[in-house]
């Protein structure tokens, strides 16, 4: 969702690498077919949120693939702390990557051996304040997201087309985000982050069937709406319902917790961020350094 270059360290066959020194090969599957999973994670005062429920959902969408995690789970929780370190940054942004690795020409993934993972600790480049103040504008992008009997998905594979054309649909209307149907016309995320709205004071995200990502995010602000003793659901929305909230907010690791103000040129509410999303993004702010790991040694 960052426009320019930021600093980052990367990961990569045992070593720790500037940017430019990171090299994969153009056969690798992950390139050619877009075969693999990823998680995007964000890093708090130093500790790394949610690390294990991250590398959790990386392995059960390793296990939809068929593919296999390099090293397992504990050594790549030791990679990821160990490139944040090497970043040395206590607010980082994190991309970890499993790709199905090197094969032959063709889709064909048991021609592929070694499965390939690497890991990038990079800048933070959240939305600027500005947009904060005064939320983001959506549009309703022309493709739709798949169902799941298609794509599931739950599965954070590397294959983003969809989201990909979604998101350059809305920038070249002049929005910041687009907002994704499914084909039964329900809502079904942002191209690269979650969707809440409040009805009535009810706080309401669409459900994993209607083509949302069970973001971690989207999972942490659901617990603390319960414990501020905001009504929560997941129920399906359509965009009627949207022009018709009190609020709209996206939630994701890069994005972290965004008001929107407008859809397809209609405000939303009052046009301006909620007392629900100011609530909310404040309590996942002060809550989020103690729901990590912490990558620096005391």
């Amino acid at each position: 969702m960052h426009d320019g270059v930021s600093p980052m360290k990367i990961w990569l066959d045992g070593k720790v690498l500037e940017a430019g020194a990171a090299k994969l090969p153009v056969t690798d599957h992950g390139l050619l077919y877009g075969d693999g999973v990823f998680e995007g994670i964000r890093v708090f005062s130093g500790n790394v949120f949610r690390l294990d429920d991250h590398l959790a959902r990386l392995a059960a969408g390793a296990k939809a693939l068929d593919l296999e995690l390099p090293g397992g789970l504990s050594r790549i929780r030791e990679i990821v702390l160990e490139t944040v370190r090497a970043h040395g940054e206590p607010e980082a942004y994190v991309r970890l990557v499993v790709t199905r690795g090197e094969g032959a020409l063709g889709v064909d993934p048991t021609t592929c051996h070694d499965p390939k993972l690497f890991c990038i600790a990079s800048d933070v480049h959240i939305y600027p304040d500005e947009k904060l103040a005064e939320g983001i504008a959506l549009v309703t992008a022309s493709v739709r997201r798949p169902p799941p009997d298609v794509l599931d998905p739950r599965v954070k594979s590397l294959n983003y087309l969809n989201n990909v054309l979604a998101k350059g649909e809305a920038r070249r209307q002049g929005a910041d985000e687009a907002l994704l149907l499914n084909l039964s016309g329900h809502v079904a995320e942002a191209a690269v982050a979650n969707l809440f709205a409040v009805l009535r004071g009810e706080l309401v995200t669409p459900p994993v069937s209607d083509g949302a990502l069970e973001g971690i995010t989207r999972r942490t602000l659901l617990e603390l709406a319960g414990s501020l003793g905001i009504p929560a659901a997941e129920r399906s929305l359509t965009r009627f319902d949207l022009f018709a909230a009190d609020e709209v907010f996206l939630s994701g690791s890069g994005a972290g917790v965004v008001p929107v103000r407008s859809l397809d040129g209609r405000e939303i509410g009052s046009g301006r961020p909620g007392e629900v999303w100011s609530k909310l993004r404040r309590a996942y702010l002060d809550a989020a350094p103690a729901l990590g790991v912490p990558a620096f040694e005391l």
